[in-house]
């Protein structure tokens, strides 16, 4: 609607068209002759990012525009938009109500009270140092806890040591051998993360079946950019101290443990 506004012929308008369905990650084939109420939320708050993009403006608002959806998805749709920014690297002014979000997505934050802005920042320093007493209740008193969300896993990822599917259990056996290892990750030749092994029970098993766990694999890996505070999250909850980290097609990057966590909180704190 907004190019054919400016004038654009049809044959502009479908490449840009075909251009932002690949960039927001929507199939040009499948999606481009949709209407709205063909649309999941997740969907249509993607195809609303390409609605704002579509005449390249020089800056961007957004007024909180993940406010309607569930808290899941709203994450899912935080880490498409922080992905999209990657690649468009434009002016976005990004209004919130959600400090958290504000936390995660900002480079610089201002914080209004009563129409006046009370402190303008980046939120580390925001984090770190409220100006006031308003400013200190509105982070809350976990502060450390929030600025992890400012680190991406990568910043605390370290090579992950695996082993491939097909292995024998005897050529595990010797890689491992000398290793202080507790799990080992186990991957398809694509490096596709399909289970784990717990360690403890490698020197008895007769062979690779026995010791791959698969089930719940899919509960514990983090995204690439998923922040710190997200993989400390699902270290809690899932009861474990190291999560794998892994890209869009599932493969394995990395892995990132709650001793490295410690290190990075102890470096900002």
């Amino acid at each position: 609607m907004v190019p054919k506004l400016l004038g654009w012929s049809k044959e502009r308008i479908a490449k840009r068209v075909g251009e932002l369905l690949e960039l927001i990650g929507l199939d040009e084939a499948q999606y481009a002759n949709k209407y709205p109420y063909e649309l999941s939320g997740g969907e249509a708050q993607r195809v609303g990012v390409a609605r704002a993009l579509a005449a390249d403006p020089p800056a961007l608002l957004m007024d909180e525009p993940f406010g309607a959806v569930d808290p899941l998805m709203r994450s899912v749709l935080q880490d498409e938009f922080l992905s999209i920014q990657r690649k468009l690297k434009k002016t976005v002014v990004f209004v919130t109500h959600d400090l958290d979000e504000a936390i995660r997505i900002g480079d610089r934050i201002a914080v209004m009270k009563d129409g006046k802005l009370v402190q303008y920042d980046t939120p580390e320093a925001i984090l770190a140092s409220p100006a006031n007493s308003f400013v200190r209740d509105f982070v809350g008193s976990d502060r450390a806890l929030k600025r992890l969300s400012r680190f991406d896993v990568m910043s605390g990822m370290k090579k992950p040591f695996y082993v491939f599917c097909d292995d024998g259990i005897e050529e595990v056996r010797k890689r491992v051998k000398d290793k202080k290892l507790r799990y080992l990750w186990v991957v398809e030749k694509d490096l596709r993360l399909i289970g784990w092994i717990d360690m403890k029970n490698i020197d008895s098993a007769g062979s690779m079946e026995e010791v791959i766990t698969k089930s719940g694999i899919k509960n514990i890996c983090i995204r690439e950019y998923a922040s710190l505070r997200e993989a400390l999250s699902r270290m809690l909850s899932e009861g474990v101290k190291v999560v794998p980290i892994v890209n869009s097609n599932g493969s394995l990057v990395g892995e990132v443990s709650l001793s490295d966590i410690e290190a990075i909180t102890e470096e900002v704190g």
